[in-house]
């Protein structure tokens, strides 16, 4: 449990990362600019990277346009009395944030108490550095915030939990994941049609 000094700088950190923030809008934009420039967000600009960041822009604006609310979505979602935000770490060049970010926004375009901000992470290391995932800088992370107070109710990320069991699973078995497995991945997410980031985040929000 974080002390009262520790809850106070983390609450400052965010506040400042919340300053260099973009909205979807215009992160979808900059990724869009930076493959189009061949070039990719944080300081390396490798061959590899930038192409996941071309990769990503064209994968985001396909899940902006393909991804449908489910029809049983909790109507609770979008009636919530309470205000949220969401705060996303990511990078352009991240693979699981492709499908992850569009469908965060879709939720909050269908919830006014939802707002959605998303930082890069190494421009944020100290903000990343409270919210690892196992030890590590992983990202997407979501950080679900009390907009009011910058109390933190939640957290998701970097991977949905389905995803997460399969990339644990692969882990066991072959000590990283290899570049194969990752292109699976994507074709799960594809698969999976982001239902079951949807329901993550329907779980999610009930902590609020």
């Amino acid at each position: 449990m974080k002390n009262i000094k520790e809850e106070t700088i983390q609450k400052a950190i965010i506040s400042d990362a919340l300053k260099n923030s973009y909205n979807y809008g215009d992160y979808s934009s900059l990724v869009h600019n930076l493959a189009t420039q061949g070039k990719t967000t944080g300081p390396e600009q490798k061959p590899s990277l930038v192409e996941y960041t071309r990769l990503n822009s064209r994968r985001m604006k396909r899940w902006d346009k393909t991804f449908k609310t489910p029809v049983d979505a909790d109507k609770a979602l979008f009636n919530a009395e309470h205000s949220v935000l969401f705060l996303v770490i990511t990078e352009s060049w991240c693979g699981d944030a492709a499908p992850s970010l569009p469908i965060m926004n879709k939720l909050a375009e269908n919830n006014d108490n939802i707002s959605l901000k998303i930082v890069l992470r190494d421009e944020n290391e100290r903000l990343m550095k409270y919210f690892h995932t196992d030890g590590a800088h992983s990202i997407p992370k979501l950080i679900m915030l009390n907009p009011s107070n910058m109390d933190v109710l939640g957290t998701w990320g970097p991977r949905p939990s389905k995803a997460t069991e399969m990339a644990r699973t692969f882990k066991l078995s072959n000590g990283s994941l290899t570049a194969e497995f990752k292109e699976e991945l994507q074709l799960w997410y594809n698969k999976d049609k982001g239902q079951n980031i949807w329901c993550d985040l329907e779980n999610l929000l009930s902590l609020k």
